[in-house]
Parts: C-alpha cells; sequence; structure tokens
C-alpha cells in the first residue's frame, strides 16, 4: 500500500541544517509518510549527512545541479503518494505538521492546496505570520473565500507549509523551472492553483520558516535571478481586484530588490505597471525614496527582527 504522504525535500549544500530538517519529518505524530530527497548537485558534505540517516521511509535522488524547481519536480516524478508535501532543507516542521495537513485534506476534500499557518525563525527569535481577513479564534480553519485578498500582507501558502495532490501540480505542470535562483517559482505556482481549485487553510501554525535561508537567498545577486512572470496575470486581474492587488504588491517587492542592487531601469520597468492605490503609505515611501534611506530602512529591519519585532512595508 501506497504512503499517505510523499514529502519531497529539495537538497542542495544544506550541510548545517539537513540533518535537524529530515529528523523534523521523521518524528512526526502522522507517521505514514515517505521522505523523497532529491540531491541538486550540493558540493559540500549535505548528501553524505543526508544518507547516514537510516530509514526505511527515506530514498534519496541525486541530479546534475538545475535549481530547485526541477529538483521539486523530479522529487514529484518519484512520488508514490496522492499528496505531495513539500519541506526546504533548511525548514524544520512542528511534530503534529502532517497531522494538521491530513485533517485538512478529511474535512475539506477536493481542494487543490492544502496550506498551515507558520512561525519565521531568526536565531532564537519566533515572528508568527499575520494573514489578512483570517479568524484569529483558537484552531481555525476552512476554504478561504478569496486567496489572493488574504496573501495580500503575509502569503498564505508557503512552500514548506502546504500539501499539493499530486494530480494537481501534474495537471498545473508544477513548478516553472524557467524561475531561478527561488525568484518567485512558489509564488507563480500558488497564482495557478488559485484561480483554478479552492484553498484550505489552518491557522495553527506548524512548520518554521528558517529566516537563516531567506536572507542568504535575498542577498544573492538580483540581476542574474530570472523572476517570476506577473504580467501574464494581468488579463485576469482585470477581473479580480484582489489579484490585481496581490500581484501589485510582489512587483512592490520585486522593483525594490532591483533598486537595491541598483537596477534602476528594472525597478522602474515593475514600478510603472503598479496601481498606486494597491499600495499603502509605507511602500508608497519606500517607491519614491533615495537608496540611503531605503538601505537604512532594510538595516532597521533586520535589527528589529533580531529583538522580536517584525517591521514590514506590507501592513
Amino acid at each position: 500500500m501506497n504512503p499517505y504522504f510523499s514529502i519531497v525535500i529539495p537538497l542542495f549544500n544544506k550541510e548545517t541544517h539537513i540533518k535537524t530538517t529530515i529528523e523534523s519529518a521523521l518524528k512526526q505524530s502522522f507517521s505514514d509518510f515517505e521522505i523523497i530527497i532529491v540531491n541538486d548537485g550540493s558540493t559540500d558534505d549535505s548528501l553524505k549527512i543526508a544518507k547516514s540517516i537510516d530509514d526505511l521511509r527515506l530514498t534519496i535522488f541525486s541530479t546534475e545541479n538545475k535549481g530547485v524547481s526541477h529538483a521539486r519536480n523530479y522529487g514529484v516524478s518519484k512520488a508514490k503518494s496522492e499528496f505531495i508535501a513539500f519541506l526546504d532543507a533548511d525548514d524544520l516542521w512542528e511534530i503534529n505538521h502532517l497531522e494538521n495537513l491530513h485533517k485538512l485534506i478529511n474535512n475539506y476534500p477536493g481542494c487543490g492546496l492544502y496550506a498551515t499557518a507558520y512561525t519565521k525563525k531568526l536565531n532564537n527569535t519566533y515572528l508568527r505570520s499575520k494573514f489578512n481577513g483570517i479568524p484569529t479564534s483558537l484552531n481555525w480553519s476552512g476554504i478561504l473565500d478569496n486567496y489572493f485578498k488574504s496573501s495580500i500582507n503575509n502569503t498564505i501558502a508557503w512552500t514548506s507549509a502546504v500539501a499539493i495532490p499530486k494530480k494537481v501540480l501534474l495537471e498545473t505542470n508544477g513548478f516553472d523551472e524557467s524561475i531561478t535562483l527561488g525568484a518567485g517559482e512558489d509564488t507563480d505556482l500558488w497564482i495557478r492553483i488559485a484561480l483554478n481549485y479552492p484553498v484550505a487553510f489552518s491557522n495553527i501554525a506548524t512548520a518554521v520558516h528558517n529566516l537563516h535561508a531567506f536572507n542568504r537567498l535575498s542577498n544573492s545577486n538580483t540581476n542574474k535571478r530570472t523572476f517570476l512572470n506577473l504580467d501574464k496575470y494581468e488579463e485576469e486581474a482585470n477581473k479580480r481586484p484582489y489579484l490585481k492587488k496581490y500581484l501589485d504588491r510582489n512587483r512592490f517587492s520585486i522593483g525594490l530588490q532591483y533598486k537595491l542592487s541598483g537596477n534602476s531601469n528594472q525597478s522602474k520597468d515593475f514600478f510603472k505597471k503598479i496601481a498606486k492605490k494597491n499600495l499603502n503609505w509605507k511602500q508608497k515611501i519606500l517607491l519614491s525614496s533615495p537608496m540611503f534611506l531605503l538601505k537604512a530602512y532594510i538595516s532597521i529591519q533586520r535589527f528589529l527582527r533580531k529583538i522580536g519585532v517584525k517591521l514590514t512595508p506590507f501592513h
């Protein structure tokens, strides 16, 4: 009999984190799963560490370095289960994460995406994500009225906190492998799924997002990254105001990264497509701020995160 979940872990040079990540998956209270690790051409000891863990539920595949989208898609192609749960190689699950997802699937069958709330971890500081219009009552779950409205401030779906039916991943062609260096391949997939399927969400935070990895990724050379194409959803956005707002918030984020990298032409290209009504007052200020003020904001933001205060331009 096939396992209920296939856990797909893409692995590239995460020797410091991969053992703890795998262990958090193996310790799940819901134990009917397989783990598929796709070693994406790691050059450190990541593969060696992963192979040192002895568990019959764990299978490792190695490929050439083709990026995280290819690694995830490859893992999905090897999955035996009907439901795919993703876990990045430096993130963590609470012991009841799969149990939480299992309840969502049982309570709301037929959805294209099942997501749980998540916590962001920076060193020893934990920051709880807040979502637009989601009830804050204890243990709320349900099918979202509007995925894009709920994701305006923090995205409902985050890769290490979702489960997706395998058939939905195949129908939507999975992660877009033309998007490189983590430049929105996940956001692009969430958009495609949310446009065509209902999304179920639990406000119980059972996944932990390690912000160390996030910071390293953000510091990669923006000008070498191929970002998702938000423009291809613009026609649909004309009929869905919250999709347009969601796209514009993402344009703001990408444009800001280009501005900080010194690429004013690319930043202006993203900024000019934004309907200013879709930005809040903080974002409008940052949009027109000179470089020295932007860098000062980033420094303040990083300092506040270290002491547990979340400063963000998104709400």
